[in-house]
């Protein structure tokens, strides 16, 4: 298969791309990144793009399946408004690209609280981006939800905190549903996902993330 990822860059990506580079269902890995990546391999081929401008870059948006995993935090993007030309624009844009050049399987790494209608600037733009994707019909629609990640060498120290309150609390057998999620559970349950042969669109929550991370293991 031939992969194409955006927002490989961060933690989840950083992931992705490492189990995708050492799994042979993966002829090809394409990155499209606004800076280059500090990673050498036959299969990763990297395209250095500006996100705000598609025509230059949408007609080499091919391959069997998409991994959009980009996204800013408010802190790093300075606004709202810049925020959501990240995590909104430049993820529509790139699906729209993917759309029109025919991909079939579009993964999708959204959050937990993801809602249209929500108040939560946060939670109201991710649950915009899933709509917005979904009416582009892809064959296949795969959107996960994760709640806190647990990523490494994470440098946000609230972050940080929260993930050993939470773990604290899961010893106790206390806010399960709240269990923090290795960003390599992550990725690992995002290319079992472009394994499985469905048709149509899937929203996989917390619990079954990990289950789906497990089925590689079977």
């Amino acid at each position: 298969m031939k992969a194409l990822v955006i927002g490989a860059t961060g933690a989840t990506g950083k992931d992705l791309i490492h189990q995708l580079l050492h799994d042979q269902d993966f002829e090809e890995i394409h990155v499209f990144v606004r800076k280059p990546v500090d990673i050498q391999d036959e299969k990763l081929k990297t395209h250095v793009i500006d996100f705000e401008k598609p025509e230059d870059w949408k007609n080499s948006v091919k391959g069997d399946v998409v991994f959009s995993c980009l996204g800013t935090t408010l802190k790093t993007a300075g606004s709202k408004e810049a925020q959501r030309k990240v995590d909104f624009g430049y993820q529509y844009e790139f699906a729209k690209a993917a759309k029109e050049n025919n991909v079939e399987d579009y993964v999708l790494v959204s959050a937990y609280g993801a809602d249209p209608k929500s108040k939560i600037f946060y939670s109201k733009m991710k649950g915009e981006l899933e709509e917005a994707v979904k009416q582009l019909h892809f064959n296949k629609i795969t959107i996960f939800k994760p709640g806190m990640l647990e990523r490494k060498d994470s440098e946000r120290t609230g972050e940080v905190l929260g993930s050993r309150i939470i773990k604290f609390a899961n010893k106790l057998g206390l806010l399960e549903s709240q269990k923090p999620l290795p960003t390599s559970v992550l990725a690992k349950a995002m290319i079992n996902s472009s394994k499985i042969k469905s048709n149509g669109y899937s929203s996989i929550k917390l619990g079954n993330i990990f289950s789906f991370a497990e089925k590689g293991n079977d």
